[in-house]
């Protein structure tokens, strides 16, 4: 039985400022529904050519009690970067904080708003080790 992958859903506290977050790395909204009558929206956000493959945002307008502190029961999103030191290095600038920084030039580890882990892999082969992430320390859990 063929399957077919559709997207991968993650519950948000601050629609906002998730999405802004996710514009960041490069997605962009592709979709929207606002359901008056259950009060949530979802906002399928995806890479340039990636469409096929987005995040859905789920946004409940009236909050969700049930949300967990920490979603590391998840795991993770991953997206390829065409520049791992790049795409850190722009997400610092704009107050990410990196987690686990690119010390190998090929995998790095970042949280969106919500606490949901992110994975960025290099695209093609990983990059020669740089300063600063090859000394960089982990920071929190990723």
């Amino acid at each position: 039985m063929p399957i077919k992958y559709l997207h991968t859903m993650i519950r948000v506290a601050d629609l906002e400022k998730t999405m802004a977050f996710f514009e960041l790395l490069g997605l962009k909204e592709t979709r929207r529904w606002d359901n008056e009558q259950g009060r949530f929206s979802l906002v399928f956000m995806a890479g340039e050519g990636d469409e096929a493959c987005p995040v859905e945002l789920t946004h409940n307008w009236d909050g969700d009690e049930g949300l967990p502190s920490d979603s590391r029961h998840f795991g993770h999103l991953a997206y390829a970067v065409d520049n791992i030191y790049e795409t850190c290095q722009h997400l610092m600038d704009n107050g990410v904080t990196i987690n686990r920084p690119p010390r190998d030039g090929h995998m790095a580890f970042i949280r969106t708003p919500d606490n949901v882990s992110i994975e960025l892999l290099q695209a093609g082969e990983r990059l020669a080790p740089a300063e600063p992430w090859s000394s960089m320390e982990n920071t929190g859990h990723w």
